[in-house]
């Protein structure tokens, strides 16, 4: 030990007893601690705290005069496991540790939050490396002697001493496996801000500001990968810059998908945080745990998916966009229809349009592409971008022009093959599945000849419509709702004759299903996709129909399996998908690669494929869908599809992502060389989209399809580009007080429009109606009983309802706000169990939560029955939910 390493010692102590908790160590530093000094700091641990205890363990170290203690203490360290105190000791090099203290600050800020929403057994053993391992003893002691929120008390203490770098990546990692709402608020994806943040803007990208920094209202149109949001960061600085003293600006950046929201609200943290500048975000995912208004009040740049806008403005809680003085609308080609864009454009031009002397704020689009809708020719193009810019109240398309070379080198256009495939000569897979088909449709109809009259619309014409289409499933959903309304005068009747349909439309749904994945996978695949359903049919509720459906599929099964693993049967797509796989990865190993996919069942089904296959399997695919629902199945949530883009940005190793449309617009995926358009093909704005997300030199882009007719397509959305780009250069050469006179023609044009249809709230029907089960017709609940649970959530008061429905634990409890999900709810009808909801613990009542597309709505006095797919589509009476009512 040299007289300059104490000197270190005693300058970095501040460091050490931030970190170490000496009792861990003392076993190790016997051969020089005396043993009153053992229970003294033992003592001052228990007495005043470990902080304590590491200053006096200290004080005794650096007295020591004996040989070797130096590196007895790093032993030490070593031996408890602290090595990133270690490390830093050895080369006196403390900056890992110390870029370590913006986590454990925030930590401290959340502390709070966690201790009630995050459960510390969970996620310890994926966190445990983090920890010392007798920290991770302590910590479920204290779970089984004090509770979980000590336990988490006791974790958050453990992280604020955690010497190891990736500590806030890991229990990031850990709370997305987990799906904790905390995850919301531990933000540690600094990486991304890289991408978006080099230390001088390129020429390009000073051209594209231009105009908005010239205070103009501008759609950015530029292609995927260029760093548009870059751009804006220029514009939003300039613009915040621009105020006079005891002036302020106020910026509002939207963004329509969750992951792009995520995404966008890290870049703008760490741009502009550093700046001194306030930044904060509200999603659908937050928005009822904080308060809109004051977000808004307190920052200076707020990210937001816009239906929160659209709710404050309609409830009064932002009073107008006169707060904002720059909004900034990401994938701006969405302004069209009902979309939020546009609702907060119509009060945008209401305000404009209506001699408001309150200031607007300026207008800022972002896109690849603005489309040109179904236009014909450049002159329709044209109107269509007028219509555009007319919804974003812009007069000038910013594209680059004087910079392309430089563009050019950044963003590199794939090459773009078109790979017509064949399918299989012949398929026994299908034709046995077919086959279930036809006796399935012949069983529905049956049940209409046996009560002597064909009065759905559709089933008569049951026969001659092609298995294993989109336009099939589409004609089942249709037959599906009209069998659920289809009324009798006899009620056991069309209770039996509803259930027989719904069960008979089901089963055919999921055979298209499986025929759709045949068609573009394995025939393996289609078959566990159904041999999967039918094992959950028996575990539900299994009445005759669901037997005699099960028998006559289990009767094939034997051939089914004997088809499906014949090798002759492989299925040439894959083939040749295999192919050009193998062939990339020979020329360039270190490839990336995004296929892109029409649905779910396809995502998982290539997946196991290439997983299966040897000489694919070195991919290690990733996943990638949407968060909504189909079906009744559940997509991805939001931590999940982070975790899969962390992931695919990270890990060296997951060479592939299988994605359906979700990775089209904004979400940031890292460079790709490869796009693999794999039975898909879009607009032409998803086409400039999915071929951006190539943006490595040299990348390609393959459309592998066995129809013609996808890659006409193709073509046709090839030849719409040019369009598009040609109809913008005209634009740009109007003068810009004739574009903006235009665009004011055809705003005052939608305005009047606008106002004739009138905005007329729907009035709420007081009669009181029935809920009737969707599948077996079973009297649920009145509409009398229904609450309204936080704005959004629909329960049942009065123990009439809890004899209608049984319950079965739910496989996945989670809590989210107030509500702690425990249940799922089923129809108690025997032999029906169709899905009703979840019972949950809201606050401290126990309360059933039902779902309005389970139940068919029947008017008492007519008798008259209405489906609905969103509560806020019915127009009944909403009594909101009182305490007072529940049982004491």
């Amino acid at each position: 030990m040299t007289a300059e390493e104490r000197r270190n010692l005693r300058a970095f102590q501040d460091y050490v007893i931030k970190i170490l908790d000496p009792t861990y160590i003392l076993s190790y530093m016997s051969p020089w601690f005396k043993d009153d000094e053992v229970q003294y700091i033992r003592a001052e641990k228990n007495n005043k705290g470990t902080m304590e205890a590491a200053s006096l363990f200290l004080k005794f170290l650096l007295e020591l005069e004996e040989e070797g203690w130096f590196r007895g203490f790093l032993d030490a360290l070593a031996h408890a496991g602290y090595s990133g105190l270690y490390e830093a000791i050895e080369s006196w090099d403390f900056q890992t540790i110390e870029r370590l203290e913006e986590y454990r600050s925030l930590l401290k800020r959340l502390q709070p939050e966690f201790k009630t929403t995050v459960n510390p057994k969970d996620i310890l053993p994926e966190v445990s490396k983090c920890l010392i391992s007798q920290e991770c003893e302590e910590i479920m002691q204290v779970c089984s002697n004090k509770g979980l929120m000590a336990g988490a008390e006791k974790m958050v203490e453990c992280f604020l001493r955690s010497d190891k770098e990736n500590w806030p990546k890991t229990l990031k990692l850990a709370l997305d496996k987990e799906e904790s709402k905390f995850s919301e608020l531990w933000t540690v994806d600094k990486e991304v801000s890289h991408i978006y943040t080099p230390v001088k803007p390129r020429n390009y990208q000073l051209e594209l500001a231009l105009p908005a920094k010239e205070g103009k209202n501008t759609i950015i149109c530029a292609p995927t990968g260029c760093g548009k949001t870059f751009v804006s960061l220029l514009i939003c600085e300039h613009h915040l810059k621009k105020f006079p003293q005891g002036q302020k600006g106020k910026v509002v950046f939207f963004a329509v998908q969750l992951p792009v929201y995520e995404q966008q609200k890290s870049v703008f943290s760490n741009y502009f945080e550093r700046l001194g500048y306030k930044v904060a975000g509200v999603s659908g995912a937050t928005s009822e745990n904080v308060s809109v208004k004051q977000i808004v009040e307190n920052n200076d740049i707020i990210i937001l998916t816009p239906q929160i806008l659209v709710n404050s403005l309609k409830n009064g809680t932002i009073p107008s966009l006169s707060v904002f003085t720059l909004m900034i609308f990401d994938e701006c080609h969405n302004t069209g229809k009902h979309h939020p864009y546009n609702m907060i454009m119509f009060n945008y031009l209401d305000q404009k349009l209506g001699g408001s002397s309150d200031p607007l704020p300026q207008v800022i689009g972002l896109t690849a592409s603005v489309g040109i809708g179904d236009a014909k020719s450049t002159a329709e193009a044209v109107e269509y971008i007028c219509r555009l810019c007319a919804s974003l109240d812009t007069s000038v398309i910013a594209t680059v022009k004087d910079n392309l070379e430089e563009l050019e080198e950044v963003v590199y256009k794939p090459q773009k093959f078109f790979r017509k495939v064949e399918s299989r000569t012949t398929d026994g897979f299908k034709c046995i599945i077919s086959q279930l088909m036809r006796e399935t449709e012949s069983l529905a109809k049956s049940i209409f000849d046996e009560i002597g009259t064909i009065t759905l619309e559709g089933i008569s014409q049951i026969r001659n419509r092609e298995f294993g289409t989109q336009k099939y499933e589409q004609w089942i959903v249709t037959v599906q709702k009209a069998c659920t309304v289809f009324q009798l005068p006899d009620k056991d009747e069309e209770s039996r004759i509803c259930k027989a349909l719904f069960l008979y439309t089901s089963h055919l749904r999921k055979y298209n299903d499986a025929l759709i994945i045949n068609e573009h996978a394995r025939m393996k695949d289609a078959l566990d996709y159904l041999k999967d359903f039918f094992t959950n049919v028996r575990a539900a509720g299994f009445d005759e129909i669901e037997q005699d459906l099960t028998r006559r599929f289990e009767e094939k099964l034997q051939k089914l399996e004997s088809v499906s693993m014949d090798p002759s049967n492989e299925n040439p797509k894959l083939k040749d998908l295999c192919f050009i796989l193998q062939e990339e990865y020979h020329l360039n190993p270190e490839s990336r690669t995004i296929l892109f996919v029409k649905t779910r069942a396809l995502v998982d089904a290539l997946k196991k494929w290439i997983e299966e296959n040897s000489e694919l399997s070195f991919l290690k695919p990733g996943i990638l869908t949407g968060r909504g629902k189909t079906n009744q199945n559940t997509g991805m949530t939001l931590p999940a599809q982070k975790c899969a883009l962390d992931a695919f940005r990270t890990n060296g190793d997951k060479k592939i992502l299988i994605a359906t449309s979700v990775a089209d617009e904004g979400i940031d995926i890292a460079e790709c060389n490869l796009v693999i358009l794999y039975e898909y093909v879009g607009n032409v704005i998803k086409m400039i989209q999915t071929r951006g997300r190539g943006r490595a030199r040299g990348s390609k882009c393959f459309l592998l399809t066995s129809n013609a007719v996808v890659i006409e397509k193709e073509k046709i959305n090839i030849y719409k580009e040019k369009m598009m780009n040609d109809s913008i250069s005209m634009l740009q050469t109007w003068n810009e007080a004739v574009f903006k006179e235009k665009v004011l023609q055809i705003q005052i044009q939608e305005k009047v429009i606008r106002d004739s249809q009138g905005k007329v709230e729907p009035v709420p029907d007081k009669e009181n109606k029935k809920l009737l089960c969707r599948k077996c017709k079973a009297f649920a609940c009145y509409t009398v009983d229904i609450r309204v649970v936080e704005e959004c959530h629909y329960t049942v008061v009065g123990d009439a309802f809890r004899k209608c429905f049984v319950s079965k634990l739910h496989p996945k409890p989670k809590s989210f706000g107030y509500f702690e999900k425990r249940a799922k709810i089923f129809c108690a009808r025997p032999n029906c169990s169709h899905d009703w909801g979840i019972h949950v613990k809201y606050k401290i009542f126990e309360i059933p939560v039902i779902k309005i597309e389970s139940f068919v709505v029947e008017d008492i006095a007519t008798g008259a029955q209405k489906l609905y797919a969103k509560w806020k589509d019915f127009h009944f009476e909403k009594i909101p939910f009182d305490a007072k009512e529940m049982p004491k």
